[in-house]
C-alpha cells in the first residue's frame, strides 16, 4: 500500500531497519518513477543534539521517461523519517514498506 509523504516525518519505529520503495512523479516529464528497495537507517543515538541526530541514505535514480537523474535522500531522526527527492515536491513522494 502506497503512503503519501506528509509534511510531518513518517514514523521511525515502523520504518527503521526495513527497506522501502518510493514512487514519485518526475517534475520534468511527469513520468511515474519507482525506486528499488532503499534501506531506512536508524537514528543516531549518540548524537549530541537534535540537529545532529540524522542518519542519511543517498541514492540516485534515472527517470525512465526523460533520463533526468533524481537524487534521493532518506533521513532518519528521532522525529521520524523523511524522503527527499531532488527537483520533486515532497508531497508528490509516496513510500511503501517492503516485507
Amino acid at each position: 500500500m502506497w503512503i503519501q509523504q506528509k509534511s510531518t516525518p513518517a514514523p521511525l519505529d515502523e520504518l527503521q531497519g526495513h527497506t522501502v520503495g518510493l514512487k514519485f512523479e518526475c517534475n520534468q516529464c511527469h513520468t511515474e518513477v519507482f525506486t528499488d528497495s532503499i534501506g531506512v537507517p536508524a537514528a543516531d543515538h549518540l548524537a549530541n543534539s537534535t540537529e545532529d541526530d540524522g542518519q542519511y541514505e543517498k541514492e540516485e535514480i534515472k527517470c525512465p521517461g526523460c533520463d533526468m537523474t533524481h537524487e534521493i535522500t532518506v533521513k532518519s531522526t528521532f522525529e521520524g523519517v523523511t524522503f527527499d527527492v531532488s527537483e520533486v515536491q515532497p508531497e508528490s513522494v509516496s513510500y511503501q514498506l517492503n516485507h
